[in-house]
């Protein structure tokens, strides 16, 4: 019986060795195909509902507190725009910066950093989780992104939050965006961050303002945001991905 097993065993390892050199070998096959990316797509969009399943769509990402905060919080990416508008908004301390919401609402308009502040904000000390393996702890205050959209009214059907940022990924110019879902965008923990660490927003982390959505992966936090738009789809929004990294591959849902 037992000589019986182990030639039972042997015989499952081999198929499976032989199984695992057959995917491997019809890999760039499978990737070339049409059907077999849509398979992998699908995979993120489960991510998604089961996270919410289990965890809520209110629920919070752990906060700290100030003693846990990073004595050097890594900044990546753009550390100054170089865009000559954005060039000069920083020069001029952002007083002439305006951040226009616009898409599928009922009042679009432009606000300064002084009408953001007194919209209902949100402080929290949160773990920020990048996709190259680093994390970091710092403290954000912002307005509510759930304030903002009820102030401007988001239409019906509108599905996702669009933002365009000044600075430019590549030298074709072309200028980071990203997008959330409404679910994401009513989080609590969703803020347009104004400040870090109890001071102004400092420029290489995002000034005058950035996104700050904690259940989810650093790209899905643009910085340099000049507007906001509502959207049904992504169909005519840039690369058509829902964000600048999308475009080059990357999951849309990234959450943690």
């Amino acid at each position: 019986m037992a000589a019986n097993r182990l030639d039972r065993r042997r015989f499952l390892a081999h198929a499976m060795a032989g199984v695992t050199t057959l995917l491997l070998g019809a890999c760039d096959k499978l990737s070339e195909s049409r059907w077999f990316p849509r398979i992998l797509d699908s995979a993120e969009a489960v991510n998604k509902h089961v996270q919410r399943a289990i965890t809520g769509q209110q629920a919070l990402a752990r906060e700290f507190t100030e003693a846990d905060i990073s004595p050097d919080f890594k900044s990546n990416g753009t550390q100054e725009p170089d865009d000559p508008a954005y060039q000069k908004l920083m020069k001029g301390g952002f007083k002439n910066w305006r951040l226009e919401v616009g898409g599928l609402v009922e009042r679009p308009g432009k606000f300064s950093l002084a009408e953001l502040r007194v919209l209902p904000s949100r402080t929290q000390i949160t773990r920020h989780d990048c996709v190259e393996g680093w994390s970091c702890i710092g403290k954000w205050k912002g307005a509510k992104l759930s304030a903002l959209l009820d102030k401007v009214g988001v239409r019906p059907e509108a599905r996702y939050v669009v933002f365009f940022c000044a600075d430019a990924m590549d030298m074709s110019g072309d200028k980071y965006y990203e997008s959330i879902d409404l679910a994401t965008a009513y989080h609590p923990q969703t803020i347009l961050a104004y400040e870090m660490n109890d001071k102004t927003l400092p420029v290489p982390y995002g000034a005058p303002l950035r996104l700050r959505n904690e259940r989810q992966l650093g790209y899905k936090m643009p910085k340099y945001i000049m507007r906001i738009e509502l959207v049904q789809s992504f169909a005519d929004i840039a690369g058509g991905n829902g964000g600048y990294w999308e475009d080059q591959g990357y999951e849309w849902y990234a959450g943690i």
